[in-house]
C-alpha cells in the first residue's frame, strides 16, 4: 500500500510539473513584431551597405599610378575627397582647398565662380604647381633623392608639402633638415605630406615664374 501511495504521489507531481512547464513556455513566447518594425529591419541592411561603401571611399583614393594625374588626384582626395564645392571650417576652397590669398596671387578673385568651375580649379592647381616649382627650384635640385629623418625627399613630395604649408615653410624644413616641421591648423605636418606624396612623376608641369591663370 505504501508503495502504491508513493507511486501515485510521484505520478501526480510529474503531471503538475509538466503542466507548469508548458504554461511557462507558453507565457514566455515573444509577441509578433509589428509591421512598422519589420520595415525598419528590412531597410537596415541597405543602410549598412551604404555606410560600408562610404567607409571604403574614405579609405582609398582613386589609384592612377605614379603619374602627374595620380599625384593631383591623390592630393585632392586627401584635401577634400575630390569634391569641387567644399569649403572647410577655415574657409579653404574647392577640390584642392586653396586659400583666398593664394587664389588672388594666381589671379582668381571671384570665389563663387571658382567653386562652381571645375576646369578653373584644375587650371589653378596646375599653375600653382608651376609657381612652386620655380620658387623651390634650387631646393628641388639640392635635396631630391636625399633622406631627411628617414623620409626620402622627392620633387612631388616637396610640391605637395608646398601646397600644404607654402613654399617658404618647405624651404625652412629642407634647409633645417627637418627641424622646422610646421603643421597646418588640423595638425598635418610637412614631413607627413613629404612622405605620403613622394615618388610621383610631376615632370610634365614646368616651372614658371609668377605663374598666373
Amino acid at each position: 500500500m505504501k508503495r502504491w501511495i508513493s507511486f501515485i504521489l510521484h505520478l501526480a507531481m510529474i503531471v503538475i510539473l509538466t503542466s507548469f512547464g508548458s504554461y511557462s513556455v507558453t507565457k514566455k513566447e515573444y509577441p509578433k513584431v509589428p509591421e512598422n518594425l519589420r520595415v525598419t529591419l528590412e531597410i537596415e541592411p541597405t543602410v549598412s551597405s551604404e555606410l560600408d561603401s562610404i567607409r571604403e571611399t574614405a579609405i582609398a583614393p582613386p589609384f592612377l599610378g605614379k603619374s602627374y594625374n595620380g599625384f593631383k588626384e591623390a592630393l585632392a582626395f586627401k584635401e577634400s575627397q575630390g569634391r569641387y564645392q567644399v569649403v572647410n571650417t577655415l574657409g579653404y576652397l574647392g577640390k584642392y582647398q586653396f586659400g583666398r590669398s593664394t587664389l588672388k596671387l594666381i589671379g582668381v578673385y571671384d570665389t563663387d565662380d571658382f567653386l562652381n568651375n571645375a576646369p578653373l580649379q584644375e587650371r589653378v592647381f596646375e599653375v600653382n604647381v608651376a609657381r612652386n616649382k620655380w620658387i623651390l627650384r634650387r631646393d628641388i635640385k639640392q635635396f631630391n633623392g636625399k633622406r631627411i629623418r628617414g623620409i626620402e625627399i622627392t620633387e612631388s613630395g616637396i610640391l605637395a608639402a608646398a601646397h600644404l604649408a607654402g613654399a617658404g615653410n618647405v624651404k625652412k624644413y629642407l634647409r633645417s633638415y627637418g627641424k622646422n616641421d610646421v603643421a597646418d591648423a588640423y595638425g598635418t605636418t610637412i614631413s607627413y605630406y613629404m612622405k605620403r606624396f613622394g615618388g610621383f612623376d610631376v615632370s610634365e608641369i614646368h616651372q614658371k615664374r609668377n605663374a598666373k591663370v
